[in-house]
């Protein structure tokens, strides 16, 4: 089975909403992610694809593959830039950078601000999000 799991930002940890697919299509992953809505109206930020499989003695499926993240057209920051820009506010993002080997870094604010490692592995996408709510 082919699942498509999408993050949006939550309070302490992503929120998450796994969705069959069936295919590892980026584009229909991106329009699938346009119809979700997490608490608070927070909007995916990013998704991966998922396979999983059960053998015939085992009771629920496991996860075998994972791709890494594709990011909804947000910005990265190598670890230099951030260090550079010795904003205040940032100081711990600054030290888990250097405590944890972490060279670059992905921010987004689709509606909530958030930060994550971008890892080897991650994609950004360009594309454009759809806005969730506009002051009056």
């Amino acid at each position: 089975m082919l699942c498509d799991i999408f993050f949006s930002p939550g309070t302490f940890v992503s929120e998450q909403t796994s969705m069959p697919i069936d295919s590892y299509d980026v584009d229909k992953a991106v329009k699938m992610s346009r119809g979700i809505i997490e608490r608070y109206n927070a909007k995916p930020y990013g998704f991966c694809f998922t396979t999983r499989e059960r053998k015939e003695d085992e009771l629920d499926s496991r996860e075998t593959h994972r791709t890494g993240m594709y990011y909804l057209g947000e910005k990265i920051e190598t670890h230099a830039e951030v260090e550079a820009r010795n904003d205040p506010r940032e100081e711990i993002l600054r030290d888990n950078m250097r405590s944890n080997g972490f060279t670059r870094i992905i921010t987004g604010n689709n509606g909530w601000r958030w930060t994550q490692p971008f890892r080897e592995e991650d994609i950004l996408l360009d594309v454009e999000l759809a806005l969730v709510k506009a002051g009056s």
